[in-house]
Formats: structure tokens, C-alpha cells, sequence
């Protein structure tokens, strides 16, 4: 062991990190540097905002910056350290040495791009990994995964909480501008009620629990209610139409979280999915269960690969339609991208049927493979037994494609909020992969 004292470091640091991730991220930022248009892409979006500018960030940090996020799986408040003491993130991004970014910044510049946005740079990705021969879109994969949002487990007493601590804060910021406002708190009340709810196991001792909590729910629901007749009558700014709005919105969320509560407590009926309220503030969010596997809370997204495992399109569906009903658009929406079909096709079990196999077939796929023939010869799908053997092989990569995704670029849980976030959460992380992955196929 060395016990001398380490050498005092030099201060000419060298410009390149000679490191196997430094040099990824070189390939990646040359890449980004022969691409002037997504900047303009980005620039459309951040215009205007306070974040940028000509002492702000300028959309080459922003877009560089979201790619980090999603590569390093930084929080903004880790990116903006690491901005400032990482010598290969502060190369990546490009950010001035002399006014690095506060996380604040960060995620208002990043959150400004929408998922339209993220589509089309993903868009101009594709397209020149076509043009370079890296990704012809001659052979495809098709397969579906959740990605859960940031929410915890719905319970329908947790629900009713909320509700109660939501309407009492917003009571208070009313009774701020408003002093005839009145009301109680009863948020330590319906705490308590909450926790004893999830501590019983009698149904006759939680039933009535649910009962003295749902009485606590209703009377802040009237404040609230009173609230906004003297808030519409005694203010008129912008601040009064934005509390009006705000508060009109949870009171239907909670009005809805009651009458579940109530069917599902009392009357003892099964609420059907479609009908449940999983979150106050991400109200978006589906409920999907996907093969009898645990329930995720979240969304539903459809992915197409191709031989370079780059991510072609990206589709986050609303409710939990099944993949069977996603087969002729997925690949319609290749064909929109190609101009034509793939001469391959190899889909995940739950895409199988007769319907969709001769739908693909008129599309132009010359060789389709269902992971289940649920009825089908495999001479129908494909007349070579060697392709067909082929095509389950390479769906079988795509697994392992979107456990990546997942375990790298954040696709598992969204952190970002509402649904045009959750959208811009998917198709971001699905860029950065893409950019990654372009990389390492990008000829030296």
C-alpha cells in the first residue's frame, strides 16, 4: 500500500475524458453538432421563458441537459451538481463555467419541451440512422410495456385525505385575500381516520370508519363550496380565476373519490377500472395489468425496434387497450415513417390474431411472427421455417431492449407531472436511448 501523499494535481486538465462513457458522450455531442435543426426545434419551445436568454441556458444546454437526465438518472438538484464538478458532464452540456444552472432553471427549461417536440428530434434521429444505413426498417419488433407514474398505491381512505388536506390549503390561500372565508381544518381528523382504516381488519369497524371520515371529507367539501361563491363575488383578478379553477377541479376529482368510495364500501360493487380516481394530482393515470402480473399505475406505450435495437416509434395509449387492437396501427405508423412496411414483422403474443395477420399481410409484410399462433399454421405467417425460427429469436431481444430502457433511462416510473409530462417523460428518455445507442453504431 502506498502511504506517500498524493501528488498535487496539475491545473492544465485535459479537455477529453478518456474514459469509455467520456467517449461515448463525444460521439453523441458530435452527433448532436451535425443536427443545427433540433435546436431550432428546441428554441421554438423554451422561446420566451425566463430560464433562457443571454444570461440563461441556450437550447443546446436545455436539449443536452435532458439527455443527461435520463442517461445519468440524475434529479435536477444531482444534475445541477454535477454540472458543476464533473468534467465530462460540464463538456457535454457546454454550459458557462462562469454561471452554471440552478436546478430550478434546469427543470423549467427542460419541462418546456413538449412531447411533440421530443417526437420530431426523435423523428430527425431515425431518419439519419436510415440514411447511414444503421436502421433500414426492413425488420421490426413490436411489443407493449407500462411505465408506472409518481404516485403511491391508490387507497381510497389516502384519497379522501388528500382531498381534505388539498381543499384546507386552499381555504387558506382564499381566506388570505378573502377574510370572510371560514372554515375548520379537520386534517389531523381525517389523518387519523385514514391510519386507523388501514390498521383494521373487521369490515363492520372500517365501514364505519369510512363513514365518520367521508362526514369530515363532506363538510370541507361545503367550505370549499362557500369558498368559491365569495371568491367569484368579492375578488376579480387573475389570481381569483386561477384559485376558482383550481378549486373546481379537485372538488370533482373528490366528488367522484366519494361516490367510489361509497360503491365500493358500502353498496360492496366492484368500480370498474376505467371509472376509478387513482390520484388527485396526476389524474391521468390508468390503472393496466399486463398478464396477470402486478398492477401498474400509469400508462400504457407500444414500442417498435428494429435490427439496431433503435427505438423506430413510440405510441403512450390512454386506458389499457389490448395489444391486439394495436397491430395494424403500429405498423401503419411504420409505413408512415419508411414510406413503406417492413419485409419483416415480429409481434409479442398478445398482438395475435387471424384478423391481424391478414391485415398485415395486405400492408405489404412478406413475413410475420406471432410469439402465440393462438389457431394460426406458421406456414401462414411465413412459408420458410428457417425465417420463422429467426423472427422469434429477434422478438425475443426486445425484452431485453425495454428492460434497458427501464433500468438506464428512467422508463420504469415517470417523475415528471400531468399527462402532456408524462408524454414528454417517454418520448425524452426514448431520445436519449436512441442517441446513445446511435453512439455506438456511428462508424469511427
Amino acid at each position: 500500500m502506498r502511504v506517500n501523499r498524493t501528488a498535487q494535481p496539475s491545473v492544465f486538465q485535459p479537455d477529453e475524458v478518456v474514459h469509455a462513457r467520456g467517449t461515448q458522450l463525444e460521439r453523441a455531442s458530435a452527433w448532436l453538432d451535425g443536427q443545427p435543426e433540433l435546436l431550432d426545434m428546441v428554441g421554438a419551445c423554451v422561446a420566451g421563458s425566463p430560464c433562457c436568454g443571454r444570461r440563461g441556458l441556450t437550447c443546446e444546454t436545455i436539449l443536452r441537459c435532458a439527455v443527461l437526465i435520463h442517461l445519468m438518472g440524475y434529479s435536477y438538484r444531482d444534475l445541477e451538481f454535477k454540472l458543476i464538478d464533473s468534467a465530462s458532464t460540464k463538456r457535454f452540456a457546454r454550459i458557462d463555467p462562469f454561471n452554471p444552472p440552478k436546478k430550478s432553471a434546469l427543470q423549467s427549461a427542460i419541462s418546456a419541451i413538449d412531447a411533440a417536440t421530443w417526437q420530431a428530434i426523435n423523428g430527425v434521429l431515425v431518419q439519419d440512422a436510415k440514411q447511414q444505413g444503421i436502421e433500414s426498417g426492413t425488420q421490426v419488433r413490436i411489443d407493449s410495456t407500462a411505465t408506472d407514474a409518481d404516485i403511491l398505491e391508490p387507497q381510497d381512505s389516502r384519497l379522501l385525505f388528500d382531498g381534505v388536506r388539498v381543499l384546507t390549503e386552499l381555504l387558506r390561500q382564499a381566506r388570505q385575500r378573502l377574510a370572510r372565508v371560514s372554515f375548520r381544518d379537520h386534517c389531523r381528523a381525517a389523518k387519523r381516520r385514514h391510519r386507523e382504516i388501514g390498521s383494521q381488519r373487521d369490515a363492520r369497524r372500517r365501514a364505519a370508519t369510512y363513514r365518520r371520515l367521508l362526514r369530515l371529507v363532506r363538510r370541507t367539501i361545503g367550505y370549499a363550496q362557500d369558498a368559491l361563491l365569495a371568491v367569484e363575488r368579492g375578488v376579480s383578478d387573475s389570481w381569483a380565476e386561477s384559485w376558482c379553477t383550481e378549486t373546481r377541479s379537485y372538488l370533482d376529482l373528490i366528488e367522484r373519490v366519494v361516490r367510489q368510495t361509497e360503491r365500493r364500501v358500502f353498496d360492496g360493487e366492484t368500480v370498474p377500472a376505467g371509472e376509478k380516481v387513482v390520484s388527485l394530482f396526476e389524474p391521468h393515470v390508468d390503472i393496466i395489468v399486463k398478464g396477470g402480473r402486478r398492477t401498474h399505475y400509469g400508462h400504457k406505450i407500444n414500442l417498435t425496434t428494429g435490427r439496431s435495437a433503435l427505438v423506430i416509434d413510440v405510441v403512450v395509449e390512454d386506458g389499457n387497450p389490448a395489444d391486439s387492437t394495436r397491430c395494424l396501427p403500429m405498423l401503419q405508423r411504420h409505413v408512415a415513417t419508411y414510406g413503406e412496411p417492413p419485409q419483416r414483422a415480429a409481434f409479442d403474443g398478445g398482438y395475435a390474431s387471424r384478423e391481424n395477420l391478414d391485415e398485415a399481410k395486405k400492408l405489404g409484410v412478406e413475413h410475420v411472427m406471432f410469439h402465440k399462433k393462438r389457431g394460426m399454421e406458421q406456414d401462414e405467417m411465413t412459408p420458410s421455417a428457417w425465417i420463422y425460427g429467426e423472427l422469434r429469436r429477434f422478438r425475443a431481444g426486445v425484452e431485453a431492449g425495454i428492460s434497458y430502457l427501464k433500468r438506464c433511462f428512467g422508463l420504469d416510473r415517470c417523475t415528471w407531472h400531468g399527462r402532456d409530462g408524462f408524454h414528454a417523460y417517454v418520448h425524452s428518455a426514448v431520445f436519449a436511448h436512441n442517441l446513445m445507442r446511435l453512439a455506438r453504431l456511428l462508424p469511427t
